[in-house]
């Protein structure tokens, strides 16, 4: 049966101690996916960015989510604070019209970028619904999932 890293013996809640790891370079890539309305698309996108009445929409969740990464430390409780060294939000749209955000995490450090990466896309999707919200409630955010990462003890690569 597999273990708990953040399970005390007496299973209580336990930060991990990283204090004995050396530090690697790791990164991590997480991908959030939103479905956006018909109506919305039709009367927000210009250009390839959605224009909103409080601006626009991918500069600012691009902006959301890296914000929101560089804070997981603050949000997560038992998640390490980390500095980045580099986090980066990509936006596009699929063949099925789906908004597709990608959160990439770097950093050199004793402990994974998972969370940066999941927090940033999860961020980002979420700043897109609240921009978008006064069109329609019909917005849907798929999912939020890890993609890869590499560092560590294993890598791990998701079939996109």
């Amino acid at each position: 049966m597999a273990s708990f890293s953040h399970l005390s013996p007496d299973h209580r809640a336990n930060m991990v101690d990283t204090s004995q790891k050396a530090p690697t370079r790791r990164s991590a890539a997480a991908r959030s996916i939103v479905l956006l309305p018909e109506n919305v698309l039709a009367e927000m996108l210009r250009d390839g960015e959605l224009q909103s009445p409080k601006g626009a929409v991918f500069q600012t969740a691009v902006l959301a989510g890296i914000m929101a990464a560089k804070k997981t430390g603050d949000l997560i409780p038992l998640c390490h604070p980390i500095g980045l060294d580099h986090c980066q939000i990509e936006l596009h749209f699929d063949a099925q019209q789906r908004l597709v955000i990608d959160c990439t995490a770097t950093v050199t450090a004793k402990t994974g970028v998972e969370m940066e990466a999941l927090v940033g896309a999860s961020i980002a999707a979420l700043t897109v619904y609240d921009m978008c919200k006064a069109l329609s409630h019909d917005i849907v955010i798929l999912e939020t999932r890890l993609m890869a990462k590499t560092g560590g003890k294993r890598d791990f690569l998701r079939d996109r």
